[in-house]
């Protein structure tokens, strides 16, 4: 579900753990599985932890512009690796400066992690933010690694 690669610079070696496709497809079928048991038809976008698109679906029912708020969100949480929850209680608390960072700001993105490593995000959209927030967590928690 998650790939090591390990890159050597000179005496340098950095150990690298990254979502691959299957992964991706894991963590979106747990999402879409939850959607369909909350009757909350959902965006659901996957990205890497660099927050570059790996895995996407719009359910049927479904408003348009909830495909854009989705990706941004996983590409949100992905980058600053954490829930854009806390970003959007910043805000609420008088944070505004986040406003201006060109960074979505709504509940429903949650970094992926394996082994206490942000791997990607997963960003969910569809009716309601708490729903959102709870398709995204149970979909995030999908790839706790059994014996890697």
């Amino acid at each position: 579900m998650a790939t090591v690669f390990c890159l050597s610079a000179g005496a340098q070696t950095i150990n690298v753990m990254v979502l691959n496709q299957a992964g991706a497809q894991t963590v979106l079928q747990a999402a879409k599985e939850s959607a369909q048991q909350r009757n909350a038809p959902s965006a659901i976008a996957v990205v890497d932890a660099s927050g570059d698109l790996l895995a996407f679906q719009r359910m049927d029912g479904v408003r348009p512009a909830s495909a854009d708020l989705a990706i941004a969100k996983a590409r949100t949480a992905a980058r600053l690796q954490r829930p854009t929850a806390e970003i959007e209680d910043n805000i609420n608390q008088g944070r505004t400066a986040f406003v201006t960072a060109d960074i979505m700001a709504l509940r429903g993105g949650i970094p992926i992690r394996v082994n206490g490593e942000v791997v990607g995000a997963i960003g969910v959209a569809g009716l309601s933010k708490e729903t959102d927030t709870d398709i995204a967590n149970a979909a995030a928690a999908v790839l706790i690694p059994q014996h890697m």
